[in-house]
C-alpha cells in the first residue's frame, strides 16, 4: 500500500470527516485507524502495534523523550495557565480597555493584529500562541469574532516565517536549498542568496497578506467567517456558542477589578525576551560554523527556548499575582488553584487535537503519500512555463493531505530541482519558490497542520470553526497566486507575477460589496 494511490485514502478520510462531521477527534482517530490497516495489511495485531507506535513515538523517539513534541505540549500548558492568571489578575480586561482608546476601529485591530504577527517572526509555533495572547482582548473589546483572530493570525505565521532567513524555517530552508544546488552541480549562487532572492517570488506570502488588508480593509466578510463576524458585531459574542464551555475559560474565572496593563505586558514581554534569548544562546553553543545570525538561529534548540521562556513568563505570573493578592486580598490559594486547574483545562482539547495530528502524520509519512503525489509531478511531460503554477498546486496538495509543509519541503524542493534542470535551469528559482508557497498554502488550510491547531489555540478559537472559516480566504489567496505564477512562468519576470498578484487583489477589493452599518444590541451600530 506504500507510495500507491491508497496512501490518499486515510489523509482524505481524516480531513473530508473533520469537514462533514465537524468532530474533529472521532475524525482523526478513524484516519488513524485507517492508516494502521493499510500499513499492517489488514491485520488485527498489527493495525494496534502500528498504532500503538505512532502514539509512543509522539513522546518516545529512539528510546529517549522526544523532546521536540513533549516541550510543545508543556509550552502549551504553560501559556494556558498564564492566560487564566493573567485574567484572574484582570490584566485582560485593562489590556483591552488601554488598546481600545489607542485603536479606536476593528480596521485598526485587525491590522494591529496583522503587525503584531509580522514582527513576531522568529518561529511560527511561537509566533500562533504569542500573538494571540496579545491580540485577544484588543479583539474581544472591538468585537471581533475569535475566527477572525485566529485567521489573521494564521495568515501571519507560516507565510511570515517562511520569507525570513532569520528563523527556524528560514534555517531549515536554506540547508535544502544547499543539497538541491550541490546535487544539480550549480555553484555561481549560495543557498543563502538564493533564499534571499526567492523572498518576492513567494507570491502566497504576499497574496496572503494582501487579502488579510483587503478583508480588514473593505470591512466585508464571505463564507462562514460572516456568521461569525456578524454575530460578534451584534451580540458581542466573540466565542462560537456551540463551543462556549469547550474554550471560554476566561469566563469561568473571577476578575480583579485592579487589573493594569502590566499584569499582560510583562509577563508577554519577559516570555519573548526569554524565548528568543535562550534561541540565541542554544543556537550559539550549538554553531561549530561561522557565528552569524543565521547559523545561530539554524542550530537553536526551539522547542528548549520555548520552555525557558514559558516558564519565565509564568514565574513572573505567579509573582505578580501574588504581589496584587497581598495588596488587594481579592485572592487566595483557592483562586491559585483554580487558575492552575483552569488554564490546564483550556489547553487540553488543543493538545489531544495536537497528539492525534501528530500521530496521523507519522503514520501518512510511512504510507508515502507525499512520496507517491510528488512521483507523479517528477514523471510528467509538462510545458516548463507551466511548472511553477502547477507545482504550486501540488505542494499545496500534498502540504493539505500530510499536514505538514517541512515534509512537503524536504519531498517536493529536490524534485523541483530535478525537473528545473531537465527543462529550463532559468526558471529553478521560481520553481523553488512556487513549492515553498505552495506547502504553505497547503499547510494554511489543512485541519490536521499543527500551525493550523495552534493557532486556534493562541485566539482561543474551536479547531473547526478555525479551519472552516479560513479556508474560503486561503484559497482566495491561493487563486491569485496561481495567476501570479501562471504568468511568472510565461515572462521569466519577478515583477511581473508580483505584479499580477496585486492586480488580482485590487479586483478582490472591488469584487466585495461593502455591507451597511450593522446594527448591535446597545443600539448603536458598528461599522
Amino acid at each position: 500500500m506504500e507510495e500507491t494511490i491508497y496512501s490518499l485514502i486515510p489523509p482524505i478520510i481524516a480531513i473530508v470527516m473533520v469537514l462533514l462531521t465537524r468532530r474533529v477527534l472521532i475524525s482523526l482517530g478513524i484516519g488513524i485507524l485507517s492508516a494502521g490497516i493499510l500499513l499492517s495489511g489488514f491485520q488485527f495485531k498489527g493495525t494496534v502495534s502500528v498504532i500503538w507506535e505512532s502514539f509512543k513515538g509522539v513522546f518516545v523517539d529512539g528510546g529517549s523523550l522526544n523532546t521536540w513534541n513533549v516541550y510543545i505540549l508543556l509550552f502549551i500548558l504553560m501559556l494556558g495557565i498564564l492566560t487564566a492568571f493573567v485574567s484572574m489578575m484582570g490584566g485582560s480586561r485593562a489590556f483591552g480597555a488601554w488598546m481600545i482608546r489607542r485603536v479606536r476601529s476593528r480596521v485598526g485591530a485587525q491590522i494591529m493584529t496583522m503587525i503584531f504577527g509580522v514582527i513576531i517572526f522568529i518561529d511560527d509555533y511561537f509566533n500562533s500562541l504569542t500573538v494571540g495572547q496579545v491580540s485577544r482582548p484588543m479583539a474581544d473589546q472591538h468585537r471581533i469574532s475569535r475566527a477572525k483572530l485566529s485567521y489573521i493570525i494564521d495568515s501571519t505565521a507560516a507565510p511570515v516565517c517562511v520569507v525570513s532567513p532569520v528563523s527556524s524555517w528560514g534555517a531549515y530552508i536554506i540547508g535544502i536549498l544547499g543539497t538541491v544546488f550541490a546535487a544539480e552541480g550549480l555553484t555561481e549562487i549560495s543557498a543563502f542568496n538564493a533564499f534571499i532572492q526567492m523572498i518576492p517570488m513567494n507570491l502566497y506570502v504576499w497574496a496572503a497578506l494582501g487579502v488579510v488588508l483587503v478583508i480588514a480593509l473593505r470591512k466585508v466578510d464571505f463564507g462562514p467567517m460572516k456568521k461569525h463576524e456578524e454575530r460578534a458585531v451584534q451580540t458581542g459574542e466573540v466565542v462560537n456558542p456551540e463551543f462556549k464551555d469547550q474554550i471560554d475559560t476566561e469566563s469561568k474565572l473571577p476578575s480583579s477589578e485592579q487589573g493594569k496593563v502590566r499584569d499582560l505586558m510583562l509577563p508577554i514581554i519577559v516570555l519573548f525576551v526569554a524565548t528568543v534569548g535562550a534561541m540565541v544562546w542554544t543556537g550559539y553553543l550549538a554553531t561549530e560554523e561561522a557565528k552569524t545570525l543565521v547559523n545561530i538561529f539554524g542550530n537553536a534548540d526551539v522547542t528548549l527556548s520555548l520552555i525557558i521562556g514559558g516558564a519565565s513568563g509564568l514565574v513572573l505570573t505567579f509573582a505578580l499575582f501574588f504581589a496584587q493578592q497581598s495588596k488587594h486580598r481579592e485572592m487566595n490559594v483557592s483562586h491559585f488553584l483554580l487558575g492552575l486547574k483552569e488554564g490546564t483545562k483550556s489547553m487540553m482539547s488543543s493538545i489531544m487535537i495536537l497528539v492525534l495530528a501528530w500521530s496521523i502524520v507519522t503514520l501518512i509519512d510511512q504510507l508515502g503519500t507525499g512520496t507517491y503525489l510528488a512521483g507523479l509531478v517528477e514523471g510528467a511531460n509538462l510545458n516548463a512555463a507551466f511548472l511553477p503554477g502547477i507545482l504550486f498546486v501540488i505542494a499545496g496538495f500534498i502540504a493539505f493531505s500530510t499536514g505538514t509543509s517541512w515534509g512537503s519541503f524536504g519531498i517536493l524542493l529536490p524534485i523541483a530541482g530535478q525537473i528545473a534542470s531537465a527543462t529550463d535551469v532559468s526558471l529553478i528559482m521560481p520553481m523553488l519558490a512556487a513549492v515553498l508557497a505552495g506547502a504553505v498554502f497547503g499547510d494554511h488550510c489543512s485541519p490536521i497542520s499543527d500551525t493550523t491547531i495552534l493557532s486556534a489555540t493562541g485566539s482561543s478559537c474551536h479547531h473547526i470553526d478555525h479551519v472552516m472559516t479560513q479556508i474560503p480566504y486561503a484559497l482566495s489567496a491561493a487563486v491569485i497566486t496561481f495567476a501570479g505564477y501562471m504568468v511568472f512562468g510565461l515572462t521569466n519576470n519577478t515583477w511581473m507575477g508580483l505584479g499580477t498578484v496585486l492586480i488580482g487583489l485590487l479586483v478582490f477589493y472591488f469584487l466585495l460589496q461593502r455591507p451597511e452599518e450593522v446594527p448591535v444590541n446597545d443600539g448603536t451600530a458598528v461599522d
